[in-house]
């Protein structure tokens, strides 16, 4: 069993509080971690400790910085086997799959060493005897609240361009991965002085009590509900709140391409990592063309996964996916594929396919965020445009099309952060994700959360008068 620990003020530690959680493997329900739960003292204990380090470390030359990060990132990467274990026993992930996003986080933090010292202000067109400036400065110390669905990448992400900038953090990794992020930290650490990074372990309170705390900003990827509890927190402190939070991304199959190649995308989208990806495909508009087709080969596509994926995180998402489920159904929805709960340890679920949903359904409207593809036949593109529009989130959204006009209106209509046309997934290095409405605000990842995780200084600068 893992025994994961705390990171206070450069010193490794269970803390105060004396209570502790245990993390279950959801493949077979054994114990896999256990881990100190913080007490309101350790959280005012690592704000101080990253806020005593935050001069000397705004100081250092960027270039410093980013070599710290680039050793870092190596450590990550020849831990990759061990970091794959822990994430794959904690949240049920297959190792290949957790080796590949461990890989994606490695990458990105090397991005942002890459990044942080190119990081640049500009000059003001002011008067000829004077100097006008705008440079970047950092905000301060950074509290990163992460998920547990893609534990490594996600706080690589917030805690590179934290770090880079010249930013101490305070980083509380998932209750539900705790030794992912622990381990994690364990490898970072090493590369930084003391305080400038802090690690805090337990479940919402003790996010809530870090939300709340003596911190410049609050970066954090989760749920929407805890996102809402976290902007309000900054609201009363003056904290910069930048949050990347739950959706419901609509995939568009258009009426001119290949139904058995658009299942393949459908499937990838909705059951890659048991659908628990913050961008996964949720909603699923298909012309009535090629409805029938469609479905069928999604329902085939749904039986080559169920080898390919592992649990759900745990019994309780696992209860609220099924839920989904069989309101859909009792509501006229046509269960094509899975949607039962299989007997034994573990939290697993089959990769599941509905046909016949509407809008109202819970499927339709809420995060469902396990291994299911519910579809709604569309008379037409502009239909599909505007149900899939009709969503309270905003994170991302896919079309399949052959028509460049047709994918020009949804980047442009699509009220999304991303719209990714004739791909579920994939995009360039620095793209940054924007989302919306109830799945957050500000700039996640690429050269913009930089600027997130900065704030502006303005320089006017004249010479002394003559005659001094």
């Amino acid at each position: 069993m893992h025994e994961a620990s705390q990171l206070l003020g450069g010193q490794w530690t269970t803390g105060t509080s004396g209570r502790v959680l245990t993390v279950a493997d959801p493949r077979d329900d054994s114990p896999v971690t256990r881990v100190p739960v913080a007490s309101d003292d350790d959280v005012t204990a690592a704000v101080a400790a990253a806020r005593s380090a935050a001069p000397g470390w705004a100081g250092t030359p960027a270039s410093t910085r980013a070599a710290a990060l680039h050793a870092a990132a190596t450590a990550i990467g020849e831990a990759t086997g061990e970091l794959a274990g822990i994430m794959a026993a904690e949240m049920g992930r297959t190792i290949d799959g957790a080796a590949e996003s461990i890989g994606a986080g490695v990458a990105t933090l090397r991005q942002y060493a890459e990044l942080g010292p190119t990081h640049r202000g500009r000059t003001l067109a002011g008067d000829d005897d004077a100097i006008d400036l705008m440079a970047f400065r950092p905000r301060g110390v950074v509290a990163v609240i992460t998920p547990w669905n893609d534990p490594v990448a996600v706080s690589c992400g917030l805690l590179g361009a934290a770090l880079v900038t010249g930013n101490t953090v305070v980083y509380k990794p998932s209750e539900r991965t705790p030794a992912t992020g622990w381990r994690l930290a364990r490898l970072i650490a090493p590369h930084l002085p003391p305080g400038v990074l802090g690690v805090l372990q337990g479940d919402g309170p003790v996010g809530a009590a870090l939300a709340g705390s003596d911190v410049d900003v609050v970066a954090h990827v989760g749920s929407t509900a805890t996102g809402r509890a976290i902007a309000a927190a900054c609201a009363r402190t003056g904290a910069k709140a930048l949050l990347e939070n739950g959706g419901s991304d609509p995939l568009i199959v258009d009426a001119d391409v290949d139904p058995v190649w658009a299942a393949g995308q459908a499937a990838l989208g909705a059951f890659a990592n048991s659908g628990q990806i913050c961008v996964a495909v949720e909603r699923i508009y298909v012309h009535d063309s090629i409805a029938g087709a469609f479905v069928e080969a999604l329902g085939a596509e749904a039986g080559t996964w169920i080898e390919r994926i592992g649990p759900l995180v745990d019994r309780r998402l696992r209860e609220a996916v099924h839920g989904q489920v069989e309101a859909a159904v009792r509501d006229g929805a046509t269960l094509v594929s899975g949607g039962s709960v299989p007997s034994g340890p573990g939290a697993w679920y089959p990769p599941t396919v509905l046909s016949g949903c509407t809008d109202d359904m819970a499927v339709m409207r809420e995060e469902t965020f396990g291994p299911v593809a519910p579809v709604v036949t569309v008379r037409s593109f502009e239909e599909a445009l505007d149900r899939a529009a009709d969503s309270p989130y905003g994170l991302a959204a896919t079309v399949l099309t052959a028509s460049m006009s047709h994918a020009q209106r949804a980047w442009r209509s699509l009220p999304t952060g991303t719209v990714k046309v004739n791909a579920v997934f994939g995009g360039a290095p620095g793209g940054a994700a924007h989302p919306r409405r109830a799945s957050g605000q500000g700039f996640g990842y690429g050269p913009e959360l930089l600027d997130e995780l900065t704030t502006t200084a303005v320089l006017h600068l004249e010479p002394p008068p003559s005659g001094w």
